[in-house]
């Protein structure tokens, strides 16, 4: 097993704090990149359904990184609302390629981290489709919907609780997507998860398995 805990990750000026863990397996096997909610509501890489998702998959020796966006714990810089926080994605799918050398990434993100993540599925060839937990569609735009689009296989989970990113218009939001795409409703879960993290994880790992 290959373990290497805190790293930074550069984005031009801005040195982001990131968690990597490396399976004994293969770089050609697909890694994780995780991406935490809001940084404005208490959003970081130690949020309680990001480390569910992180632990789950390093249980099951599959490589992961999460991260904290610009200005959050470790990381410097300051919130800009979107633009800069997108290029940290970038900032850390240019790390795994370039530096760590994985030919396929699969990006799952939370909440605020689902919007942001998300929408660099068509960045790279490399990356092989995403898993969007409680995406807030409404609550972000309709640009990041736009960039969430693709043709790359998608999976999103929801609790059947959720008024944030809001349960009663979710079949809404998931008709506009093409296929192939699936979704997982968590009942009883509200935006939070608290005591349904194991589910959405366990509904990533599924997913990943089966794409892999």
């Amino acid at each position: 097993m290959v373990e290497v805990g805190k790293i930074l990750i550069k984005n031009k000026e801005i040195k982001l704090e990131a968690e990597y863990f490396q399976s004994e397996k293969s770089t050609l096997q697909p890694i994780v990149l995780i991406c935490h909610p809001h940084p404005q509501f208490g959003g970081d890489m130690y949020n309680n359904v990001v480390s569910a998702v992180f632990i789950l998959l390093k249980q099951n020796q599959i490589s992961s990184l999460r991260f904290n966006f610009r200005g959050v714990g470790g990381s410097t810089g300051s919130h800009t609302s979107g633009k800069g926080e997108i290029s940290d994605v970038k900032a850390c799918i240019d790390f795994l390629v370039d530096k760590m050398d994985f030919r396929r990434i699969l990006i799952c993100g939370y909440s605020y981290g689902a919007a942001i993540g998300c929408s660099l599925v068509n960045y790279l060839d490399n990356i092989i489709g995403y898993c969007a937990i409680s995406f807030p569609w409404d609550f972000m735009g309709l640009k990041y919907k736009q960039l969430t689009q693709t043709e790359k296989p998608k999976l999103f989970i929801q609790g059947d609780r959720d008024n944030i990113a809001d349960y009663g218009k979710f079949q809404h939001h998931f008709d506009f997507y093409l296929n192939p795409k699936k979704y997982v409703i968590i009942k009883g879960a509200d935006h939070f998860y608290w005591g349904y993290e194991d589910q959405a994880a366990h509904a990533l790992l599924d997913f990943y398995n089966s794409i892999t």
